[in-house]
């Protein structure tokens, strides 16, 4: 098909509102009554393959919704050149629910996990610009290869912990805080990278994701990005420490935006997070600590390899002989409010990506989990960490796994 002409027709509570339609090659808008806000019927590129089809349609409201507007139904639909019906789509739109609604809504259920409304987002909206991982589909994603490991000689343990098998490298148990900067890609791929080389080699040492987010090609700095495991292979990473090192001397770039309080109460420790996400820092290639005595330069390390795997074995399998990884997984509107359990979504819609760092796996009450490590600080969640059901590719949670490994020259 190389052209459509696309027909919208929005009603709500069994009553047409408004209509709108042309060339599919262009947006097509549909305001909605009011100024109350506007239906978006994105451009395709044509020609189109015969199959399925991808239809994007994006919705704005305004904060301020009558309830007769609250759901929205959209019928879409379309004609080729010859007058043929060739598309037909019917959306339906909800108003998303406060954390507090969706906290009760968990909470009521017997869904395996128990939900609090954070502090932090006063919205559901305020928690994207947290995000940033890309994930597979999108325009920018990119990963290593996919590579099958060799089966083991022995079989895999019933329940894992990087933490407590490596207990000697503080860096896998340490949870970081990403503050306001949707940087959370750089954070996940560098809590994989030092936890892995510390194990690798024994020294218990921070690396940068002030040095990832900002100079490294795998992203956008605060506005998202990719694993960095293959830009640590090809170019090395230099060590930095927590936004709390700075001054100490002991790192060269450490991270520059200040920890704040992610969905708690703010304190002294954590102040409150700005209303809005700090622009990225430019990258100058130099120690931002003036007592280190190493170079920007000389401090890189380098990864030897970085590649990617998929199902469940062989992740875990790469988890239990080389220590915690990068993963990514699709944020719905109930992911903020997590406190404890196995998480699986239940409600809200898709906010994001977001990067994290898987470090075990295990069983709590008959359901299989990943344990992970978030970069939102420790006084989010189990101490900075969650679990998520395993087995089912859970958000996605399976389908971005990568990590690497280092020379054998380095390990002691």
């Amino acid at each position: 098909m190389t052209s459509a002409n696309f027909k919208a027709t929005v009603s709500a509570l069994g009553t047409e509102l408004t209509s709108c339609e042309g060339d599919g090659t262009k947006d097509i808008v549909c305001p909605l009554p009011l100024n109350t806000g506007k239906i978006t019927v994105k451009a395709l590129t044509f020609p189109l393959a015969k199959g399925t089809v991808k239809i994007p349609v994006e919705v704005q409201t305004s904060e301020v919704i009558p309830t007769s507007l609250a759901s929205v139904d959209v019928h879409i639909a379309a004609t080729e050149q010859n007058g043929d019906s060739v598309i037909c789509l019917d959306v339906h739109t909800n108003q998303q629910k406060s954390f507090e609604e969706i906290a009760a809504t968990i909470n009521a259920g017997n869904h395996g996990w128990t939900a609090q409304a954070p502090e932090k987002f006063a919205s559901v909206e305020e928690v994207v610009p947290y995000l940033g991982a890309f994930l597979p589909g999108h325009e920018s994603f990119e990963e290593p290869e996919v590579v099958e490991l060799p089966p083991l000689n022995s079989a895999l343990p019933d329940s894992f912990d990087a933490a407590t098998q490596w207990s000697s490298c503080s860096v896998i148990g340490n949870v970081r805080d990403q503050s306001a900067c949707g940087s959370c890609w750089a954070f996940g791929s560098v809590a994989s990278y030092e936890s892995r080389r510390c194990i690798a080699t024994g020294e218990d040492v921070k690396y940068s994701p002030e040095d990832t987010a900002f100079c490294s090609t795998a992203g956008f700095g605060c506005n998202g990005g990719n694993s960095a495991w293959s830009w640590f292979e090809r170019t090395g990473v230099v060590t930095g420490g927590d936004y709390t090192d700075a001054g100490s001397g002991d790192t060269c770039l450490p991270y520059s935006f200040a920890p704040c309080a992610h969905h708690v109460p703010a304190t002294e420790k954590y102040p409150a997070c700005p209303s809005g996400e700090y622009p990225s820092p430019s990258c100058k290639h130099a120690c931002s600590d003036s007592g280190y005595s190493g170079s920007y330069s000389g401090d890189k390390q380098k990864a030897a390899r970085s590649y990617s795997v998929r199902g469940e074995d062989q992740i875990k399998q790469d988890l239990v002989t080389n220590g915690p990884m990068y993963v990514s997984f699709t944020v719905y509107g109930d992911f903020p409010t997590y406190k404890s359990g196995v998480y699986t979504h239940q409600s809200g819609s898709a906010l994001g990506g977001h990067a994290v760092t898987l470090v075990g796996y295990g069983e709590l009450d008959g359901t299989p989990y990943w344990k992970i490590k978030n970069s939102w600080n420790e006084q989010w969640g189990d101490a900075g960490h969650f679990l998520i059901k395993r087995g089912s590719n859970e958000c996605g949670i399976d389908s971005n796994v990568n990590a690497g490994t280092f020379s054998s020259l380095e390990v002691v």
